[in-house]
């Protein structure tokens, strides 16, 4: 699949839009991508992220927030890959610079919404993109 050019949705991110998401999709939208959700968004607040790196992630954020995407969100279980691919796609652009802190933060708030034989599911986040 050919990623669309998520860096012209990053005027359709806000904290709150994200959290009314993630929260409304969590189930439906599997652990994983809740999971990278959650660990592009922490990153996003560490002061420790470039510049540049906050704008990637923005734009990725804000393409899985927006209605509009590649393939619609409301199309049952095919609706969320685009998301995902996304996700992935930055997650490991900004790979390196993502404190272990930051990854914990993000599984603390996984264990909320998922039981442990979903969160087990993720395995390692870049296999079976």
């Amino acid at each position: 699949m050919e990623l669309p050019d998520f860096m012209n949705y990053g005027e359709k991110f806000s904290k709150k839009d994200f959290a009314e998401k993630i929260q409304r999709i969590a189930k439906r939208a599997g652990a994983k991508l809740v999971y990278a959700a959650l660990i592009l968004y922490y990153t996003l607040q560490s002061d420790k992220v470039s510049k540049k790196d906050k704008a990637i992630i923005i734009g990725a954020l804000g393409y899985m927030i927006s209605p509009l995407d590649v393939i619609p969100d409301a199309i049952p279980i095919a609706g969320l890959t685009d998301d995902l691919a996304v996700l992935l796609y930055v997650l490991k652009k900004v790979w390196t610079g993502i404190d272990p802190e930051i990854v914990e933060q993000a599984r603390a708030k996984l264990s909320r919404w998922f039981d442990e034989d979903e969160i087990a599911e993720i395995g390692n986040l870049f296999d079976n993109e």
